[in-house]
């Protein structure tokens, strides 16, 4: 399969772009998702086949992933791959890496969509069930490399947003 044309999106680089890749040598980077026990909270969910789980995108040797803190800015951060237990906290147990493809985007590109993604992903908007760490994984995985997250990664969270019972009985109102 050959490209005749690689079209740049317009937000990322300032304007249409069209250029031929023969003229042009592409990056071809491994995207790879970085996955994470919640080991005090899987310790009762694993039994049922469930689990909450963080994840980080591992690309140009760096991980990038969402937290939440109370400020209405970025929320994206950066950590040594698979280093999630030394720099997040002990909770954060390092489960499997699962490569999801390859991007086309070099590093400077990558870096650019991941500041654009800041403004989606504010620090104050994360909410462990109906937006975290795997919703934007998954659209930084679509965004470079059109695949998406492994469903099993959030499907506990996708099953407590369903079931608002569930949802008041973990996380009840303070």
């Amino acid at each position: 399969m050959s490209f005749k044309r690689l079209r740049s999106f317009s937000w990322l680089c300032g304007g249409a772009r069209e250029s031929r890749c023969d003229e042009m040598v592409l990056p071809c980077e491994p995207v790879v998702l970085n996955v994470y026990d919640l080991f005090h909270i899987n310790a009762y969910t694993m039994t049922l086949g469930l689990g909450f789980f963080h994840s980080g995108v591992q690309i140009y040797g760096r991980e990038y992933a969402f937290g939440g803190h109370e400020f209405p800015m970025t929320g994206i951060f950066e950590i040594e791959p698979r280093n999630g237990q030394a720099e997040l906290g002990e909770q954060f147990r390092f489960r499997e890496s699962i490569l999801l493809g390859y991007t086309h985007f070099s590093r400077r590109d990558v870096e650019r969509i991941v500041d654009q993604l800041g403004v989606q992903f504010p620090g104050d908007s994360y909410h462990l069930t109906s937006r975290n760490c795997n919703h934007f994984s998954n659209s930084l995985v679509h965004i470079v490399c059109g695949r998406k997250i492994p469903g099993w990664v959030n499907r506990l969270a996708h099953l407590v947003t369903c079931v608002p019972f569930l949802e008041r009985c973990l996380f009840p109102r303070q």
